[in-house]
C-alpha cells in the first residue's frame, strides 16, 4: 500500500518525538548570554539539495532541520512550515517571531487548489489617520519605529494555529517544542547574526530588556559564541500547554498591550518612546483572514499569489501580464532587464495609487489583474528609452484603448527590509510558501520582558500622510486595519500541479525580486537555484533604480544606462528561497549561495548523484 498524507485527525495519536539535531551545546543557562565557544562553528548550509520525500529552504540551517524532522517523521507540508517559521523566531529573531505577522501560502496537491491566509498584523481599535501625526506634523520615519505607535497585533501565532487546523496533521504544542528546544540549547552565532545586532546597537540600547538579550555584556554577541534564549522557549511552553490564547486572551498578551502603552526605555538614554494604545481587546478581537490568492496565467503556467493586504500578488501579476506580449526569452539580455523593470516601474505606479486593506478601500484587484488593464499599460514601454519616474498611475476601473495615465504619481513609501521566507513541499506533493517579519530589522526594538521575543513595528507600512495632496490615498491609518504589504509568497503550477514556489525578504523589493526570480526561470532557462544566484536590479516608480554592486559596471548596466536608466548602488536585494519540481519527481530545494551569509536547503531524502555533480 502507498503511504497517505496524514490529516488533521493524526493529531490524536502520541506526539512523536523529534531525535536530537543539536550537538555540542552547552546545557541550557537561565542567563540570556552567549558562552564562549572557541571551536563552535556554525551549523553547516547548502543553496542547493535535490532529492526525494520532502524538501524545507529557508534562511537559517537549524530551522530547515527542524523542518525536515518534521517531514522525516510523517508531517505534512504545513506542520513542517510552522515548525520552521517558530524556529526562525529563534535563530532570525530580528526578522521574525510571535511578535510579527505575515502572509500564507498552500497549494493541496490533492485538491489542485491553492489557498492563503492574511496574518498581517492590525492597528488597534483606537487608531486613526492621524496616528504618526505630532503637532500636526508626521514624526521622522525612524523615530515612529522605535516605539509603541508602530505595534500592530501581532498574528503569526494565530496564523501558525489557523494553519494546522486547517491542513495540518500535527498539534501546535508538539511543533514548538523542537523551537523550544533550540531557543533553551542555542545556536552559533554567525557574522549575518552578529552584525545585524551590531547594526541595532543604538536602538537596542534604548530598551533594558532588549539590551539584556542582544547585547550581553554591552556588546553584540561573538561570532562563534552559542546565543541562548531561554525567556523565549519558556513563552513556547507557556503556547504549548495553553494554545495561542494565552497571546490574544491571556498572560503574554497582557505583557505586550503593557510594554506597548509604556514603553520600558533607559533614561539614560535620552529616548522618546511614544506609547502606543494597542489594547488587549485589539489582541482578542483579531483574526486570520483566509482569502483567495491572485491568479494570473503566464506562459501558461497558472501564478498564484497573495491578494491585498498586501500589493505582492497583484503588483507581480500585473507587471506579469504587462510582459506577457514580450519575448522575453529570445530577447537580448539587456532588453529582458529593460523591459522587467519597465514593467516594474508601471505596477508600481498603478500599486502605490489603488492598493491598501480592502476591508477599508475598494481595491481593484480585478482590474489590476486584468489582461486588458495590462495592455493599456504595456504600450508605454518602448525598447530604446526607459520611462521617467515617477510614472502616473492608469485606471483599472476603467482602463479604455491607448496608453493611458491618470492622476498624480504616488511614492513608494518606505518598507522594513528584513523580512524572512520559507518554502516546503512534502512527499504527497503539498506546498506551503510564506513570509513572515516583524519589519524593520530587529522590529520595533523592543523586547517584551521576561518573554524573549521583539514587537513588531509594522504599522510604520502605513503612509504617515497622504501619499498626494488631494488625492485619495488607500493606506492611512485607520481603526483595526492592515498596513499595505509588499510580501509575495508565491506558488507556480503547470497544468494544475505544482511546478516551483519561491519568495523572498527585502521590503517593497520582495516584489521585484520575486518577479526577477520567475522570469529569469521561466523566460531565461534559469534552473530555479540559478535564478536566485543571480545579480538583482529593482526599480520601485523611483527616478533611481536599485542595483547590486555585482551588476554594476557590466554589459548590461551600461547598456541601460545607455537608454536612459539610472542606478543606485543597494549592497543587497533579497533573499530568497524556493522549491523546483524536476521531470524525475524529485524537488530541488534552493536557497542563496552569499545573501544573508547564504541559505539552507535541504531534501529527506538526498540524491547522491545530483549531490555529487553539485560538488564537482
Amino acid at each position: 500500500m502507498s503511504a497517505r498524507r496524514p490529516g488533521p485527525l493524526a493529531r490524536l495519536v502520541p506526539p512523536l518525538l523529534l531525535l536530537p539535531f543539536l550537538t555540542g551545546f552547552s546545557p541550557p543557562t537561565a542567563v540570556p548570554a552567549p558562552a564562549p565557544a572557541p571551536t563552535a562553528v556554525p551549523a553547516p548550509k547548502a543553496a542547493e539539495a535535490t532529492g526525494t520525500g520532502g524538501a524545507v529552504a529557508s534562511v537559517s540551517a537549524e530551522a530547515t532541520d527542524i523542518g525536515i524532522s518534521v517531514l522525516r517523521r510523517g508531517g505534512n507540508a504545513v506542520d513542517a512550515a510552522v515548525a520552521t517559521a517558530a524556529a526562525l523566531g529563534v535563530t532570525e529573531p530580528y526578522s521574525s517571531g510571535i511578535g510579527g505577522g505575515g502572509y500564507f501560502v498552500y497549494y493541496d496537491a490533492r485538491r489542485h487548489q491553492v489557498f492563503t491566509l492574511d496574518g498581517r498584523e492590525t492597528a488597534s481599535a483606537s487608531a486613526d489617520q492621524n496616528l504618526f501625526l505630532e503637532n500636526g506634523q508626521p514624526l521622522p520615519f525612524w523615530t515612529a519605529v522605535s516605539s509603541g505607535l508602530s505595534v500592530g497585533v501581532p498574528g503569526s501565532a494565530q496564523t501558525w494555529q489557523e494553519a494546522l487546523d486547517r491542513w495540518g496533521s500535527r498539534s501546535f504544542a508538539d511543533l514548538l517544542r523542537p523551537a523550544e528546544k533550540l531557543a533553551d540549547q542555542g545556536f552559533v552565532v554567525d557574522q549575518t547574526f552578529h552584525d545585524q545586532t551590531a547594526a541595532n546597537q543604538t536602538r537596542f540600547d534604548y530598551f533594558p530588556a532588549t539590551r539584556a538579550l542582544f547585547l550581553p555584556g554591552g556588546q553584540p554577541p561573538a561570532v562563534g559564541s552559542v546565543f541562548r534564549n531561554p525567556d523565549l522557549a519558556a513563552t513556547y511552553r507557556e503556547l504549548a500547554r495553553k494554545g495561542t490564547s494565552a497571546l490574544y486572551r491571556g498572560d503574554i498578551g497582557r505583557d505586550i498591550t503593557a510594554l506597548v502603552q509604556h514603553p520600558q526605555v533607559d533614561p539614560a538614554s535620552g529616548w522618546d518612546a511614544r506609547p502606543g494604545k494597542l489594547s488587549t481587546a485589539d489582541l482578542a478581537a483579531y483574526r486570520v483572514r483566509a482569502q483567495a490568492p491572485t491568479h494570473v496565467d503566464y506562459r501558461g503556467l497558472d501564478v498564484y499569489g497573495i491578494a491585498p493586504s498586501s500589493s505582492g500578488g497583484t503588483t507581480m501579476g500585473e507587471a506579469l501580464n504587462i510582459l506577457d506580449d514580450f519575448d522575453l526569452a529570445h530577447a537580448s539580455n539587456s532588453q529582458y532587464l529593460h523591459d522587467y523593470l519597465e514593467a516594474s516601474r508601471i505596477a508600481f505606479a498603478d500599486r502605490n495609487r489603488w492598493v491598501g486593506d480592502p476591508r477599508f478601500v475598494d481595491v481593484p484587484t480585478q482590474g489590476l489583474l486584468s489582461q486588458r488593464f495590462a495592455d493599456s499599460r504595456a504600450c508605454l514601454i518602448k525598447p530604446d528609452s526607459s520611462l521617467t519616474s515617477p510614472l502616473a498611475p492608469g485606471d483599472p476601473n476603467h482602463p479604455g484603448p491607448g496608453c493611458v495615465t491618470s492622476g498624480t504619481p504616488a511614492p513608494t513609501t518606505p518598507e522594513g527590509t528584513h523580512t524572512t521566507h520559507l518554502t516546503v513541499a512534502d512527499r504527497w506533493g503539498d506546498v506551503v510558501s510564506y513570509t513572515l517579519t516583524i519589519e524593520q530589522t530587529g522590529g520595533s526594538a523592543m523586547v517584551v520582558p521576561g518573554r524573549g521575543f521583539l514587537l513588531n513595528n509594522e504599522l510604520t507600512d502605513f503612509d504617515f500622510t497622504p501619499a498626494v495632496a488631494g488625492v485619495p490615498d488607500p493606506n492611512l491609518p485607520g481603526p483595526a486595519k492592515r498596513p499595505r504589504s509588499s510580501m509575495s509568497p508565491t506558488i507556480v503550477l503547470r497544468n494544475g500541479r505544482f511546478d516551483f514556489a519561491v519568495g523572498s525578504p527585502g521590503g517593497s523589493t520582495i516584489i521585484t525580486t520575486v518577479l526577477q526570480v520567475l522570469t529569469e526561470h521561466v523566460d531565461r532557462g534559469l534552473s530555479l537555484e540559478q535564478a536566485i544566484a543571480v545579480p538583482r536590479i529593482s526599480q520601485r516608480n523611483s527616478a533611481l533604480t536599485d542595483a547590486e554592486p555585482a551588476f554594476l559596471g557590466t554589459p548590461d548596466a551600461q547598456a541601460l544606462t545607455a537608454i536612459g536608466e539610472n542606478f543606485v548602488l543597494n549592497p543587497e536585494i533579497g533573499a530568497a528561497t524556493g522549491i523546483q519540481a524536476l521531470p524525475n519527481g524529485e524537488l530541488q530545494a534552493a536557497a542563496e549561495p552569499v545573501r544573508r551569509g547564504g541559505g539552507a536547503a535541504a531534501v529527506v531524502c538526498p540524491d547522491p548523484t545530483a549531490a555529487s555533480a553539485a560538488a564537482q
